[in-house]
């Protein structure tokens, strides 16, 4: 998928804006928010989630390697005045993570493009205050027919596979809850795609 390409469409999809919604409010339900956290969005495309739970948090920083997500990402932060909000361009998997420790730690639908998914949990435990939360919302495992155009990443998430992994590095109190569901049309025939949202504390 060319991101760059879609950045400009990208907040227009009701069914994006659906998934967004859901996601916050599940979060906000779910992890103790508190206006002097720091917290870490990675893959964070347009930054939606993050305007959602924007006036929770304190600093938030904003990582894509998109140079169109993050172009309308600025676009966006400096329309609605937003002031605690930073967006920078990161790849994790090559590149440094900021030096500073995180309350929070959250991603949405950008887990699954992530190659090697042990080493990105490894740098969140790692980029994490103790205490902190890691929030993940993603795909269940699924057939490889969610992506239409040709796809490298992961066909969705096994919950207890990736609670291995979690667990493997450090997390614990680990939580997994369905928030949402996409309803797509595939060869014809409407398909279901569960969403789930991880919830994991470094303590």
């Amino acid at each position: 998928m060319n991101f760059d390409q879609k950045a400009r469409d990208w907040d227009l999809n009701p069914m994006t804006i659906e998934r967004t919604n859901a996601v916050a409010q599940a979060i906000r339900a779910k992890v103790p928010l508190a206006p002097g956290d720091s917290a870490f969005e990675y893959g964070c495309g347009t930054g939606s989630l993050s305007f959602h739970l924007q006036p929770f948090l304190g600093r938030i920083c904003l990582a894509d390697s998109s140079d169109g997500m993050l172009e309308v990402l600025k676009e966006k932060i400096s329309k609605g005045a937003i002031k605690n909000m930073t967006p920078m361009k990161l790849d994790l998997m090559s590149e440094p993570h900021p030096e500073i420790k995180f309350d929070l730690i959250y991603m949405l639908m950008a887990l699954h493009h992530v190659e090697d998914t042990e080493k990105i949990l490894s740098l969140f435990h790692g980029m994490m205050k103790r205490s902190g939360y890691l929030c993940i919302a993603d795909l269940d495992k699924e057939d490889g027919s969610f992506h239409e155009d040709e796809f490298h990443g992961h066909l969705g998430f096994d919950r207890e596979e990736l609670k291995e992994k979690l667990t493997r590095q450090k997390f614990e109190n680990i939580q997994f809850s369905t928030v949402y569901e996409m309803k797509k049309e595939i060869s014809g025939k409407k398909k279901v795609f569960p969403i789930f949202l991880m919830i994991a504390q470094k303590t």
